[in-house]
């Protein structure tokens, strides 16, 4: 299985779970050292964006599954009122989620990464449903034991790359150049400038993707107070 077919049976996975299990959204992150590091496969934008929150925050359920090696089931964010992770919880009751679910995703005896599921309704993932989303959650491992093997189609990645593109949306290549570009401007370590990546982000209502495009494309620096700047009048690049 090539990388981009493994990423379609990923994004096919979720959107059979969005069919099967009682839920509205689904996606399959992948971690790494403790950070959200990839969407793997959702079963929609909406749901992409959601999963994605989780690194912008640095903080929601699939870490949680992840780092714990167990399920993290909140059947009912209204009710939660000492969260692990109240801005992740926020973000995504804005927009009308009000249960999620995180399990494990294992590859050769450690969790990698979690199958995240959406509900706009609270009410626990219980009975056939945990049961189906546990299943998922093991056959999620195969397309990525696909990628973890090196199976990345390199021959087909060229100047316009179609593979490339897939594997930078796993990887976030653009969140690593614009950390680096922070380094360089603001004379700080990567974890501070990660942290001022995601701060933007959550200021301007972006995914650490969105934002991270934005500092590449010179379309946002930082002054000497290491604020943001972003100009009103002037979408295009900053000298």
């Amino acid at each position: 299985m090539a990388a981009g077919s493994g990423l379609a049976a990923a994004d096919g996975l979720c959107r059979a779970c969005v069919r099967l299990l009682g839920v509205d959204g689904a996606a399959v992150s992948v971690v790494r050292d403790g950070v959200s590091t990839g969407t793997f496969g959702s079963s929609g934008a909406l749901s992409r964006r959601l999963d994605e929150l989780q690194f912008t925050f640095g903080e929601g359920p699939c870490l949680d599954a992840v780092r714990e090696g167990r399920p993290a089931l909140v059947p009912d964010l209204t009710l939660t009122t000492e969260t692990p992770w109240p801005v992740f919880a926020g973000a995504v009751m804005a927009v009308g989620v009000r249960a999620v679910f995180a399990l494990p995703v294992v590859l050769a005896g450690a969790p990698i990464g979690a199958l995240d599921l959406f509900r706009h309704t609270p009410g626990p993932l219980g009975g056939e449903n945990l049961a189906g989303g546990l299943f998922a959650a093991r056959l999620a491992s195969l397309p990525l034991l696909d990628l973890a093997g090196g199976d990345l189609d390199w021959e087909a990645v060229g100047d316009s790359g179609e593979g490339l593109r897939e594997f930078a949306s796993l990887e976030r290549v653009e969140v690593y150049q614009a950390t680096g570009m922070i380094m360089a401007q603001c004379d700080v370590g990567p974890a501070e400038a990660l942290v001022r990546l995601r701060a933007y982000a959550f200021a301007h209502d972006l995914t650490a993707s969105e934002a991270a495009w934005r500092v590449v494309q010179r379309q946002v620096a930082l002054d000497d107070d290491s604020a943001w700047v972003l100009p009103d009048d002037d979408p295009g690049m900053i000298a």
